[in-house]
């Protein structure tokens, strides 16, 4: 199936110096461990953090070890499993976790597996990312996708469980209103959790406007262009000057950190998903404080990913615009400078890396 991986060799993506990637052919895993599970993999949603690994040469305080392999929204197959490792059979469909813990700490003995105090995750600086053809993952982290679920279908299992995280940690409830900065694909799937969720209003900022119209679609009652109307002062014009109850930071850029406390109801709840690219952000304290404003953080997952895989397939066509484009790994300088410069109206971008 894979002509280069019975050679023992491989394809990858590597970014090497910022903006710019080369297809190399490097070395395939050797054959799984004891509980683990050897994967190709199919297809890989680029995310946010990596484009600005990409453009920016890191993310907050994660910065590029050059070379790199970037990618952790993977879909795949079983190629071989390891000893101790049962229930699997070569083919098999599969949605891969790039998040790695000891499950001995003291944040993952008490179900904060996200927060591990060794974890180590594909894609960044510590663990080489899902940009190439075949990866070796403990068991744990290979998810069965649903029957009938196709590889395609699968796509969103990860940003889906971040989003999905963000949500437990927000805690919004039915009739409440709702914000949320951002309309990339993480926004995306947060407007349409919030939607499930029974949020009866809810507004979108986002500057790109066919991503103002992919959140209408998914179920935003408004997007409000920034570039157009302060979104503060739009918020609290629809609100009768209360505010939301919750705003979800997805954007992270510029003041938007501050923009959501201002939007925000007083006892309200802002919730930062995005992932800033300054490591030092300037907070107005005392609107947060004077108005008892809960400010919470969010990050990445912590076990939604078998939750995403049961939504998505059961309401598929309410994800299912947001996946707009697939590259090849071949066309990977390309499909980064799309979604860098916003074009051709892209949403979720995805690369294919080998056929299923």
């Amino acid at each position: 199936m894979f002509r280069k991986v019975t050679l023992n060799l491989m394809f990858a993506a590597e970014l090497f110096e910022p903006r710019r990637f080369r297809i190399t052919e490097t070395e395939a895993p050797p054959n799984p461990g004891p509980g683990e599970i050897q994967a190709a993999v199919h297809l890989v949603g680029v995310c946010g953090s990596d484009l600005h690994y990409f453009s920016e040469g890191g993310i907050g305080e994660s910065r590029c070890a050059y070379p790199m392999v970037l990618g952790h929204e993977p879909v795949g197959s079983v190629m071989r499993v390891g000893s101790g490792v049962s229930g699997w059979s070569r083919g098999d469909l599969a949605a891969l976790e790039p998040a790695v813990y000891c499950y001995h700490c003291e944040f993952c003995m008490t179900g904060h597996h996200n927060v591990c105090a060794k974890i180590a995750f594909h894609g960044s600086s510590t663990l080489p990312g899902f940009f190439r053809e075949v990866v070796n993952l403990p068991a744990a982290n290979v998810l069965p996708l649903p029957k009938g679920m196709s590889d395609r279908a699968a796509l969103l299992h990860e940003p889906l469980a971040v989003a999905l995280h963000s949500l437990v940690v927000g805690k919004p409830v039915v009739g409440e209103t709702a914000l949320v900065f951002g309309g990339g694909p993480i926004g995306l799937l947060t407007v349409a959790l919030l939607k499930l969720a029974g949020v009866h209003r809810l507004w979108v900022v986002e500057p790109v406007g066919h991503r103002r119209e992919l959140a209408r679609t998914v179920g935003a009652d408004d997007a409000i262009d920034p570039a157009q109307a302060d979104p503060v002062r739009e918020t609290l014009r629809e609100t009768c000057g209360r505010g939301v109850d919750v705003t979800f930071d997805c954007a992270a850029k510029g003041d938007t950190v501050n923009q959501s406390i201002h939007a925000t109801r007083s006892a309200g709840r802002v919730v930062m998903t995005g992932i800033p690219s300054a490591t030092k952000l300037a907070v107005d304290f005392h609107a947060l404080r004077r108005r008892e404003i809960a400010l919470l953080s969010s990050h990445r997952s912590n076990g939604d990913g078998h939750a995403a895989l049961r939504l998505l397939a059961e309401q598929p066509e309410r994800f299912a615009p947001i996946v707009t484009h697939v590259r090849s790994l071949g066309a990977v300088q390309h499909a980064f400078e799309l979604l860098e410069r916003y074009e051709d109206g892209v949403g979720k971008l995805a690369l294919a890396i080998a056929p299923a």
